[in-house]
């Protein structure tokens, strides 16, 4: 629903079902690469799976985004018989779908009531953020999306095997007000769409690339945040299919253009309500918690670094000079960091999380990110000399860089004792598992690259 509608429990839920005459609902549950799966379920269906839950195959957490099964998984699999886990509705995530004619309406699912909970990426954020109410504190987000919109269709990139993809405009129009009142209805469509669905953008703007724009959504409660991320991503794709387009949000679909961010922002509240990261007193009005937090943040960065940067592609953008950092560091207000701490008010205080792409996973790199700050807060962890100036000329130590690779970044991941700590070995080891196949499902590809490198020369 809208922000402001007060659709937030069961029996308003079932009240509204009634009052509107909707007879299919739409249940989304999202999986370990962030896609969203689901079906329609009819309103008998739905309203008997509001109060006691439903099953819902596991294998959902049993294979990766092109459907195929992992051999060796250690959470579901063959072994098991892929068998249902317990799918609980959150009544408070309906949101409605200004993508359908009829009228339908969206819930997320998620596994907190069963043992796949230890698995599932929306549960792992829940217990996350209960570990960081555990400590006092509350968390706020958003998310900011760079995505390329292509004049093509689901079957043209297929013909064309992905060449020659045409853009849905040309040259480097960054920040332009030529292209954007041009093209003046489809923006206006696409924030129409997210206030319609609860996720309202608070900008939109082109970016610098061919056909290239960057929304940001509105700050919302942590959960929320990473909700709006998913179905931001989701449904812009839909939109962008039903109007003859396509959407890409990998983190870098070409060489000659630089990178897609996700970046995210996170601010922390007591429980009052009041700054956990604004002192007055201090310099920059940065608290201890915000100083800890940040201090987390980039201690474990390396180790936690495979929930954020999720794909091989994710490590084509983390090279010097694209806007992507290479390092763990942190400054005040410096766009080369990773970790850009921004000054303001007691509501402006924050911490932009700057090493994550437009692919990422919402739930899990948001875990990612204030799990480690939650690490940081409860061992007052301090973070090196904020950095002033070109963060990539400076010569950070080996702990500090951040892995190159997929299958590397994985392997830290799994030897983490903090990831285990945070997230939960049975998490860590099926995550690691499911990244460390993701990398190898690359080994075995001719790519382009190899064929113009060696097909004559070699």
């Amino acid at each position: 629903m809208k922000k402001e509608d007060p659709i937030i429990t069961p029996e308003s839920v079932k009240k509204y079902i009634k009052e509107h005459q909707i007879e299919n609902i739409k249940l989304a549950v999202v999986d370990v690469d962030g896609v969203l799966r689901g079906k329609y379920v009819n309103s008998k269906k739905f309203l008997s799976a509001l109060d006691k839950g439903f099953g819902f195959c596991s294998v959902i957490f049993g294979w990766d985004s092109n459907d195929v099964l992992y051999k060796n998984d250690s959470f579901t699999g063959w072994a098991d018989g892929f068998t249902d886990a317990n799918a609980t509705i959150d009544a408070s995530s309906m949101r409605v779908l200004p993508t359908e004619d009829y009228k339908s309406v969206i819930f997320l699912v998620d596994f907190s009531e069963s043992n796949a909970s230890s698995v599932c990426p929306r549960s792992v954020l829940r217990k996350t953020l209960d570990r960081l109410g555990n400590i006092g504190y509350t968390a706020s987000a958003s998310f900011e999306f760079e995505f390329f919109l292509f004049n093509e269709t689901p079957k043209s990139i297929r013909d064309k095997n992905y060449h020659n993809l045409e853009p849905m405009t040309p040259g480097n129009f960054g920040y332009s007000i030529l292209r954007s009142s041009t093209h003046a209805n489809f923006y206006h469509e696409i924030m129409s769409l997210a206030q319609e669905m609860g996720m309202p953008l608070e900008g939109l703007h082109t970016e610098t690339g061919a056909g290239v724009l960057e929304g940001a959504l509105e700050y919302s409660e942590a959960l929320r945040a990473a909700d709006n991320g998913a179905l931001f991503k989701n449904f812009v794709k839909v939109w962008a299919q039903q109007n003859s387009l396509m959407a890409s949000f990998m983190a870098k679909w070409s060489s000659s253009y630089p990178g897609q961010s996700g970046h995210i922002h996170i601010s922390l509240q007591n429980k009052d309500g009041s700054s956990a990261f604004y002192d007055k007193s201090k310099e920059h009005g940065m608290s201890d918690v915000m100083r800890w937090f940040i201090g987390g943040q980039q201690k474990l960065m390396p180790e936690l670094l495979a929930m954020v940067a999720s794909t091989c592609n994710s490590y084509t953008r983390l090279i010097p000079g694209f806007w992507a950092p290479t390092a763990a560091s942190w400054g005040m207000d410096n766009r080369t960091c990773a970790l850009r701490a921004i000054p303001g008010s007691e509501k402006s205080q924050r911490v932009e999380y700057r090493v994550s792409a437009a692919d990422i996973n919402p739930y899990l790199a948001l875990a990612a990110a204030i799990g480690s700050g939650i690490w940081g807060i409860e061992n007052k962890i301090e973070p090196t000399k904020a950095v002033d100036g070109n963060a990539y000329d400076v010569d950070f130590p080996q702990e500090l860089q951040l892995p190159r690779t997929l299958s590397h970044a994985a392997e830290k991941f799994k030897n983490s004792k903090i990831a285990r700590d945070l997230f939960g070995d049975i998490f860590v080891d099926h995550y690691a598992y499911t990244r460390l196949w993701e990398d190898q499902q690359q080994l075995g590809a001719i790519t382009d690259w190899q064929l113009k490198r060696y097909f004559e020369i070699i």
